[in-house]
């Protein structure tokens, strides 16, 4: 498949599994059916509804339409990295360090960050409720056997997932089909997978506090340091990928960088819940 039919037919994906995207879908301006930039982005953008928020503020003060293609971290760069897109938004600062240095991407921006927390049953079986320490919580599910669910689809949230039972001197996969269950799936049904077999799993806060199917569940350890989650920012190398929009792709992320932007990002909430933090000026690679 070509990249020019990759990128017709990824058109086509990024309305269906994007995020419904409502008005950051319609073309305002008359010339902005021809003038829009694909975004490969992490799932957590899209279960949270942030970019739903912030997309047709962008593309009113442009005229430049953002189609979304919500995908876990690991595929939106593979992604990327195929040319399929124009701007890379993911969460796992590892990989989008190695997508620049292999020429993937021009340059990494730190964009935003919120946290990760341990979900689970308020029965709380392995007895981590209230915990402040990764580490030990999943120590204490290995341990007792409990239920864990996990995305498996090395996602932002999975590499994260995975560091944290290194750590913590863990094989999970050995456990595979037994107390520990992947699910190769988004965050969202993942935490739905969870709450139906009473599994424990990791999750960002955002998509959390945005999950409407929470039956008894509850945070049960959150706070520590191994928990950030960082967000980054990067245009796809048109030096690689000619097809690239970098002009438009490059107008995207200085928006997101402006005070304009940040400001957007820090204003928008859940139930009265702040779910991400700019920080735009912090850093960039």
């Amino acid at each position: 498949m070509t990249i020019l039919t990759r990128r017709l037919a990824l058109a086509a994906l990024a309305a269906t599994v994007s995020l419904g995207l409502g008005a950051a879908s319609i073309t305002t301006p008359a010339k902005a059916a021809d003038q829009f930039i694909v975004v490969q982005s992490t799932t957590s953008t899209q279960n949270s509804g942030l970019l739903d928020y912030i997309l047709p503020k962008f593309q009113e003060k442009s005229g430049i339409q953002v189609r979304v293609v919500a995908v876990g971290t690991g595929q939106a760069i593979k992604n990327a990295a195929n040319g399929d897109g124009d701007v890379l938004l993911v969460h796992a600062k590892a990989s989008e360090e190695k997508f620049v240095a292999a020429g993937g991407g021009v340059k990494r921006y730190d964009l935003m960050y919120n946290d990760f927390v341990i979900v689970g049953p308020a029965a709380d079986p392995a007895g981590i409720k209230g915990s402040g320490d990764a580490i030990a919580a999943l120590k204490k599910i290995a341990e007792t056997g409990s239920n864990f669910a996990s995305r498996g689809d090395d996602s932002g949230t999975h590499k994260k997932e995975k560091a944290l039972w290194k750590a913590a001197g863990v094989d999970p996969e050995a456990a595979s089909g037994s107390w520990y269950r992947e699910t190769g799936s988004g965050m969202g049904a993942t935490l739905n997978a969870a709450v139906g077999m009473d599994a424990y799993a990791l999750t960002d806060r955002a998509t959390w506090i945005s999950f409407k199917n929470k039956g008894t569940f509850e945070i049960a350890a959150q706070g520590d340091d191994k928990l950030f989650n960082q967000y980054g920012v990067i245009l796809v190398n048109p030096e690689k990928h000619p097809n690239v929009k970098a002009e438009a792709g490059q107008t995207f992320i200085d928006w997101l960088r402006s005070k304009e932007g940040q400001s957007l990002i820090a204003s928008y909430k859940v139930d009265g819940q702040q779910l991400f933090f700019p920080n735009a000026d912090k850093g960039s690679m």
